[in-house]
């Protein structure tokens, strides 16, 4: 559903006043300038008011509002459950019963001059299939798009976005290269990373974060590496399965010292529920950690913090959920939550250490051990090898569905 003209049904608050439009002058006060009652397109406060003017319309209609993610509205009745996630002027909206539907349609054309798009198929550049099985969403047409864009519809393909044998470092010798191509080549990439995990570290962490300021030939060369893997796998996307639980559970890691440039590690995780990839982060870390063990403690730390992040959102969707677990394949890390001996250890992570020990004596969430070759968090924090890369990508959900 799409809101036609939406900016200008909201009413200002505040006295805001424009000049008369050229063409359109008062003959006998050309002086004078307009007061606005409702917003225009490019005012500042157009966003801000038509929200609220939405906002407050939905909840009249008692519609509730989401305690995490204040643009989801809810209404429950027994069993029955209808949601609303807003978009600017873009409504996405479903129920389990198709009544409800048809009453939020009615409400909102009453008020609102109103599009119908039907059944989601496309979105925000999302290509969204949905069948019998599960939810398929990909980007293939812009993914083509932007391989077609920088030049490399027939350069080689590559069968990981990184290689493993590569570090990338500031590379202060290395001839610079233009920072708009380079910026644009980026910024392309962080997008399709929307519905391509598989490429998250290569672009967010590998390359984009640290040296878009001065980039290199080298930096260069690996976009073009990444960009060239997703060539040749332009159609593939990510699977949200029907049939699956609503467990959630989440997996951390780190790639200690792994900066070629200051040491720093860098953490990342990734969220379930059940067997569908909901949530993932990579970021370095920031400072130096002394041991594997305090890195691992320190991304067990940002997993712990996605989980509880999570658990309260879907507390709207009605998944209630009681202990969370994490996965992580360092049983020192796990020992120092557990064993109060240890603290005097690890002083120099004392609000980690306080934070997760909290959790799991209050039993929020138990922290268990996974073997690295389990270890699913391992694409977020560190180049793989073809074989290993295409195993994790197959288990987070990354596929093409004909």
């Amino acid at each position: 559903m799409d809101v036609k003209s939406a900016f200008i049904n909201g009413f200002l608050q505040e006295e805001v006043f424009v000049k008369q439009l050229k063409g359109f002058v008062h003959a006998h006060h050309p002086n004078h300038v307009y007061r606005l009652k409702k917003a225009l397109y490019r005012l500042k406060q157009a966003p801000r008011v038509w929200y609220e003017c939405l906002t407050q319309f939905i909840v009249d209609n008692i519609y509730t509002r989401g305690g995490v993610d204040k643009t989801l509205f809810i209404k429950r009745n027994k069993d029955e459950l209808f949601i609303a996630q807003i978009y600017v002027d873009d409504i996405v909206f479903g129920s389990t019963n198709n009544t409800k539907v048809q009453q939020f349609v009615e409400v909102m054309s009453h008020e609102f001059k109103m599009s119908l798009v039907g059944e989601l198929s496309y979105f925000l550049g999302l290509q969204i299939r949905q069948i019998n099985d599960g939810i398929f969403i990909n980007q293939a047409k812009y993914a083509k798009t932007l391989v077609k864009k920088f030049g490399l519809v027939n350069a080689k393909l590559c069968d990981t976005p990184m290689s493993t044998t590569l570090k990338l470092s500031k590379d202060a010798s290395g001839k610079s290269v233009k920072q708009i191509q380079y910026r644009s080549m980026i910024g392309s990439l962080l997008y399709l990373t929307a519905s391509r995990p598989d490429i998250f570290f290569s672009v967010g962490m590998g390359i984009c974060a640290r040296y878009q300021g001065d980039p290199k030939e080298s930096h260069l060369s690996s976009v073009k590496t990444i960009i060239r893997y997703v060539n040749g796998t332009s159609n593939y996307g990510i699977w949200y399965s029907v049939d699956t639980n609503a467990s959630l559970v989440g997996f951390s890691d780190v790639d200690w010292a792994g900066n070629c440039d200051d040491s720093k590690s860098t953490s990342a995780g990734c969220l379930f529920l059940g067997n569908n990839l909901v949530s993932w982060f990579c970021k370095k870390q920031n400072s130096i950690s002394l041991s594997t063990a305090e890195a691992e403690y320190i991304a067990a730390g940002s997993g712990c913090t996605q989980l509880l992040w999570m658990k309260q959102m879907l507390v709207n969707y009605v998944f209630n959920q009681c202990t969370l677990t994490l996965f992580c394949d360092n049983m020192s890390a796990i020992n120092i939550s557990k064993n109060l001996v240890q603290h005097c250890r690890t002083k120099h992570i004392d609000i980690y250490h306080h934070f997760i020990r909290e959790l799991v004596e209050n039993k929020c969430i138990v922290l268990e051990h996974i073997g690295t070759n389990d270890q699913l968090a391992d694409l977020f924090t560190k180049p793989l090898n073809a074989t290993r890369f295409k195993m994790v990508s197959r288990s987070i959900g990354i596929c093409l569905v004909e």
